[in-house]
């Protein structure tokens, strides 16, 4: 049974991204259905997959991650506007019975990722 997972590293600080939004959405060509949001907990992880079992199917998806409000609150000063403020991964599944983790390592002005397992 195949499941979509994340969690955020803040690799400027060395230490997990909590309480960051993340919202997952499906693309179907111009379109973009939400499918759900979690919250990334004190291990930056989120409690539960994103996404799992039968409504987990081939496609494009999106992880839209909230880190403006996290940098504030991790102290970091900010321009107006902060240059990240939502982070969006969008990725395909073309295997939805396999485990997808895709994180993101976030830090002040650049973010990156990876397909983990």
């Amino acid at each position: 049974m195949g499941r979509l997972t994340t969690h955020v590293l803040d690799t400027e600080l060395g230490r997990p991204g909590a309480g960051i939004a993340v919202e997952l959405y499906r693309i179907t060509g111009e379109a973009a259905e939400k499918l759900g949001e979690v919250t990334t907990n004190h291990d930056g992880r989120t409690d539960a997959a994103v996404i799992e079992g039968e409504a987990f199917s081939a496609g494009v998806y999106e992880l839209r991650f909230h880190v403006g409000p996290y940098l504030k609150r991790a102290g970091r000063t900010l321009p107006d506007p902060a240059f990240l403020d939502v982070v969006t991964l969008r990725f395909g599944v073309a295997s939805p019975d396999e485990h997808f983790h895709v994180p993101l390592l976030l830090q002040t002005h650049g973010y990156s990722t990876y397909r983990g397992s």
